[in-house]
């Protein structure tokens, strides 16, 4: 596989719903328009950079609810969960099994489950601009 290919890059699966609610700026008003803010700085910036992997990441934002619909942008790939995002979360990660894997989210839960797949974690912080 060359280099540049997505499958050879740590990949980077970002809670759309979790980091967009970790910043109270009027999110709920919009969640589509708050996801699609959330994707173009991803795509902007990549993945964290001080993560525990070196980057460039494929990017995947998981968006549910109301942000489904959210389209793709070069860089950042939208998946849209057909129920829990998290499930979906989780799901990824299993797929990536022996491929470095960072999930974005502050969900304890989430975390649980898909450390017990292998992934690291990191925190909203780690892809939003500092306050």
């Amino acid at each position: 596989m060359p280099p540049e290919s997505p499958a050879s890059r740590p990949l980077l699966v970002v809670d759309g719903a979790n980091v967009v609610g970790s910043v109270p700026d009027g999110w709920w008003r919009d969640r589509r328009g708050a996801a699609e803010r959330l994707r173009d700085r991803l795509a902007a910036h990549g993945g964290p950079a001080d993560g525990p992997f070196t980057g460039p990441y494929e990017i995947v934002l998981v968006v549910e609810g109301a942000a489904r619909g959210v389209g793709p942008v070069p860089g950042v790939r939208v998946e849209a969960a057909p129920g829990s995002g998290d499930d979906l979360i989780a799901e990824l990660a299993r797929q990536a099994k022996g491929r470095p894997c960072l999930v974005v989210t502050a969900d304890r839960e989430l975390r649980r489950r898909v450390e017990a797949e292998g992934a690291r974690c990191a925190g909203p912080r780690s892809v939003l601009p500092a306050p």
